[in-house]
C-alpha cells in the first residue's frame, strides 16, 4: 500500500512513465531470454551466428546510449521516448514474422536502437518532472522496473508453450500499447533553445572528470546487477540441483523490493549525504556475496529436500543482501547524474552514463565469467570473490571521489 500511496502522490506523467517501465522490462523479459534458445534450437543457426544477432542488439543499445540522450535534450523527451518504443514494437514483431538472418539482424538492430532511445530519455524526463523528489520517484522506478523483470520471463515461459512467435508477437503489442498510451497521455514540455552543437554537448560532458570518474566507479553496480541473472541463479542451481531455484531468487528479490524500496529511500533520504549511502550500498551489494560461499561447489544430487532447502539458504541471504545493496544506492546514484552539469543536458549525462558504465560492466562481467570457468577447476569461491572485490572497490572509489569533494555535496536532508 505504501507503494501504490507514493505512486499517487506524483504527477500523471511520472505514473505513467512508472507504468511505462513496468511494460518496458515485462516485454523485453518475455522475449529476450529465450531468443538464444529460438534463433539455436528452432531456427538451426550455429553458435556464431546466435552470438552476432545477440551481439547486434546488445551493440546497437549500449552504444547508442548517447545518441539517445542528446536527442532527449535537444527535441524533447516525450518524443524520444514515444519514438523508441514504436521502434521496439517493430524490431519485435520482426522477431515473430521473419526467418532469415538479415530481417534477424534488422530486428536485433531496431530494438536495441529503441532502448538506447527510451532509456536516458525516460530518466530525463523523470528527474525533470520530480523536482526534489527524484530520490523517491527514482525508487518507485526500480520498483516497476524489478517487478516487471520478475513477470516478463513467467510470461515468457507461458507463451513458449505455443511458440516463440507468440512470445514476440505479444512483446510487441505491448509496447504497441506504450507507444499509444505515451503519444496520448504524456504531456509536452517546451524545449530549451540548444546552444552550440550536439558535438560541443558531448565535450562538455566527456570534460567533466569527477563524473566520468563516478561513472567508471558504478562498474561494480552494473556488474554486481548483472549477477541476479547469471551467477546467483548458477549458484542456487548448483546448490540444490533444481533449475526451479532460480525463479525463487527472483522471487525474494522482487518482494523485498517492493516491500521495502521505498522504506529504505524515504528513511535514508532525511539523514547524511548521497554519497554515504551510494558507497554503503555498494559496500552491501559486494558482501552479499559472502554467504553463497559457504555452498560454493556443494553438488545438490542427493540428501533429499530437507539438505536442498539448507544449501539454498545462503544463495537467498545473498539475494536478498544485493537485492537491499540496489535498493540503498540506486536512487541517490540516479539523483546524482543530473547534478552534475547544466539542466539542459540531463539527456546527455544519463546517456554517457549509460554508454561508459555499460562497457565497463561488460569487461566486468567477463571477468566474472573467466572466473566462473576458472574455479569449476577447483576453485568455486573465485567468481563470488570477484563479485566482492567489485563491490568493495567501487564503494571505495565513490568515497574517495566524496572526500575530493568532486560529487555534488548538497546534504540529502538534515533530520529535526
Amino acid at each position: 500500500m505504501k507503494t501504490w500511496s507514493e505512486m499517487r502522490a506524483f504527477p500523471l506523467a511520472i505514473r505513467l512513465l512508472l507504468v511505462n517501465q513496468l511494460g518496458v522490462n515485462i516485454g523485453f523479459y518475455l522475449l529476450i531470454p529465450y531468443l538464444a534458445t529460438h534463433l539455436g534450437e528452432d531456427l538451426g543457426m550455429s553458435a556464431a551466428v546466435v552470438g552476432i544477432v545477440l551481439g547486434v542488439r546488445n551493440l546497437s543499445q549500449q552504444g547508442l546510449f548517447i545518441l539517445g540522450g542528446s536527442a532527449a535534450d535537444r527535441l524533447g523527451a516525450r518524443g524520444v521516448i514515444i519514438a523508441g518504443c514504436a521502434l521496439r514494437t517493430v524490431g519485435f514483431a520482426l522477431f515473430a514474422l521473419g526467418d532469415g538472418l538479415p530481417v534477424l539482424l534488422a530486428a536485433s538492430i531496431l530494438s536495441g536502437l529503441a532502448g538506447a532511445l527510451f532509456n536516458p530519455a525516460v530518466r530525463a524526463y523523470l528527474a525533470a518532472e520530480a523536482g526534489d523528489r527524484k530520490a523517491e520517484a527514482f525508487a518507485l522506478f526500480n520498483i516497476f522496473a524489478t517487478t516487471g523483470a520478475l513477470v516478463g520471463p513467467l510470461i515468457g515461459s507461458a507463451l513458449l508453450l505455443v511458440d516463440f512467435r507468440a512470445s514476440a508477437l505479444t512483446a510487441a503489442a505491448i509496447f504497441a500499447l506504450l507507444t499509444a498510451a505515451q503519444a496520448a497521455v504524456l504531456p509536452a514540455r517546451a524545449v530549451p533553445a540548444s546552444k552550440g552543437s550536439v558535438l560541443g554537448d558531448w565535450r562538455e560532458v566527456l570534460a567533466n572528470r569527477a563524473f566520468l570518474a563516478f561513472s567508471l566507479a558504478m562498474v561494480g553496480m552494473f556488474t554486481m546487477e548483472n549477477q541476479l541473472y547469471l551467477l546467483l541463479p548458477d549458484g542456487a542451481r548448483r546448490a540444490t540441483g533444481w533449475d526451479g531455484a532460480a525463479g525463487i531468487v527472483f522471487l525474494v528479490g522482487t518482494l523485498a523490493n517492493l516491500t521495502l524500496q521505498m522504506r529504505i529511500t524515504r528513511s535514508l533520504k532525511e539523514r547524511g549525504t548521497r554519497a554515504r549511502w551510494v558507497a554503503i550500498g555498494l559496500a552491501l551489494m559486494g558482501a552479499a556475496f559472502v554467504p553463497p560461499m559457504a555452498v560454493a561447489g556443494a553438488s545438490g544430487t542427493g540428501g533429499g529436500v530437507g539438505r536442498a532447502v539448507l544449501a539454498l539458504v545462503p544463495v537467498l541471504a545473498g539475494a536478498l543482501l544485493l537485492y537491499v545493496g540496489v535498493m540503498i544506492a540506486q536512487p541517490f546514484v540516479m539523483e546524482l547524474i543530473p547534478e552534475f552539469g547544466r539542466a539542459e543536458l540531463t539527456g546527455t549525462y544519463f546517456g554517457i552514463f549509460y554508454v561508459v558504465s555499460g562497457i565497463a560492466a561488460a569487461v566486468g562481467n567477463t571477468v566474472v565469467g573467466w572466473a566462473m570457468d576458472a574455479g569449476a577447476h577447483g576453485a568455486p569461491w573465485l567468481p563470488w570473490a570477484c563479485c566482492l572485490a567489485f563491490g568493495l572497490a567501487s564503494a571505495a572509489g565513490v568515497g574517495w571521489l566524496h572526500r575530493l569533494r568532486a560529487l555534488p555535496v548538497r546534504a540529502v536532508a538534515v533530520t529535526a
